[in-house]
């Protein structure tokens, strides 16, 4: 590689890139079967550019990086310039403030980001055998694309941990911040799981799966041709419940679910519960190679404990059926953890140009870094799992 000249092209539609060049850094081992991550697809990412859920007045302005090597593509990046920190779901509001507040301009930013997706994956995409190379040519080019432009400071949100080392190695600040996931301890099915509980937990499980599958209709599960167009109406109700409430305007559009319809529909597990012919609940998920990845959840009819029920015991038996090792259910939530979910570090790399700004900027991340180790520590052992089951999977 050595002498080689590597040429970063910055566009506003993936179309410039496109599908093949993309995936080939994106997904490369889809040629074998599902993408590791379907959010960093050509798929999800043009559906979101398609839909008007990114672009111009959403606070997320495509600005998508390609590295290339004599015309071929070798490294990709979701690169995003944003005017405010909605979606990202690893906040920086209090940076901005403080900046804002000694008389800098926080915004507009830069972003590598799979919006509106608190999913770790990688986010600094390149073709197999070009990592080390690529991965610098991103970086350096997006620092680069920061500092000419006059923008505050460049943020790589829900990488990869490798990503993250790798990052810290060329001058950027790591951030961890806590979800929770579950883990498939190779169970057989949902009581095996059940199994690695402590009794109090097992009950109470059992207690509030009995209580929502009781609500007086049926829950089942759609994959692929058994996701019809429909079923994203009753879907769309749903999303826009909760996303009002949570955001004030959800953030997808509706054609996105349409798109997403026509071009992932495999790649999707719809969790709905159907009272009297109507369906009244929904959860859905993105299915990648290994992780079941939860999204959103609505509903239009309380009923005690269907939440847990489509969101997270769902989850876990898909899973469990589909042999994968890992449910994300999304972000925060230490409610979650009484539902068999363990708390887990995830990454961001972030480079802020005024210096004195970055200085204390890394003093505060130190401190964070060493609160969140601590904090997982402890919810960890206030898990459902048996003591030796905890340290197991330690």
């Amino acid at each position: 590689m050595t002498g080689q000249t590597i040429e970063i092209n910055v566009v506003e539609s993936l179309a410039q890139i496109g599908e093949d060049a993309w995936d080939a850094c994106a997904c490369p081992e889809a040629s074998t079967g599902r993408p590791r991550d379907p959010f960093t697809t050509y798929r999800f990412l043009k559906a979101l550019e398609d839909s008007g859920s990114v672009g111009p007045r959403t606070g997320w302005e495509p600005r998508y990086l390609a590295a290339n090597i004599d015309g071929t593509v070798i490294a990709t990046a979701p690169l995003y310039v944003k005017s405010h920190s909605q979606g990202e779901y690893i906040f920086d509001h209090n940076w901005a403030h403080a900046y804002e507040r000694a008389g800098g301009h926080y915004y507009p930013k830069l972003q590598i980001a799979v919006p509106f997706t608190p999913a770790t994956g990688r986010r600094l995409l390149t073709r197999p055998g070009h990592a080390e190379t690529g991965m610098a040519a991103l970086v350096q080019g997006a620092v680069q694309l920061a500092a000419d432009n006059d923008l505050s400071s460049l943020h790589i949100t829900f990488c990869t941990e490798e990503e993250a080392e790798a990052g810290q190695q060329m001058g950027l600040m790591s951030r961890t911040s806590q979800q929770f996931h579950w883990l498939n301890a190779d169970y057989t099915d949902f009581d095996g799981f059940l199994a690695s509980l402590s009794s109090r937990k097992r009950k109470a499980i059992r207690k509030e799966r009995k209580q929502a599958q009781g609500f007086g209709g049926e829950i089942r599960t759609l994959t692929g041709d058994d996701i019809q167009p429909h079923h994203w109406d009753a879907f769309w109700t749903f999303y826009q419940d909760t996303g009002a409430r949570k955001w004030g305007t959800p953030y997808l559009t509706r054609e996105f679910f349409e798109i997403v319809h026509a071009t992932m529909r495999d790649d999707i597990a719809l969790v709905f519960a159907t009272r009297d012919g109507v369906d009244v609940a929904g959860a859905l998920n993105f299915i990648g190679r290994d992780t079941l990845y939860g999204r959103y959840w609505g509903c239009t009819e309380h009923h005690p404990c269907l939440h847990f029920e489509l969101c997270y015991y769902q989850a876990i038996d898909l899973a469990i059926t589909m042999g994968l090792s890992r449910v994300e259910a999304g972000a925060q939530g230490e409610h979650k953890l009484a539902r068999g979910y363990l708390p887990v570090e995830t990454h961001s790399l972030h480079w802020v140009g005024d210096r004195g700004f970055a200085d204390a900027i890394a003093r505060y991340l130190d401190a964070e870094r060493a609160a969140v180790s601590e904090d997982i520590e402890i919810l960890t052992s206030y898990g459902p799992f048996r003591k030796a089951k905890i340290e197991e999977q330690q």
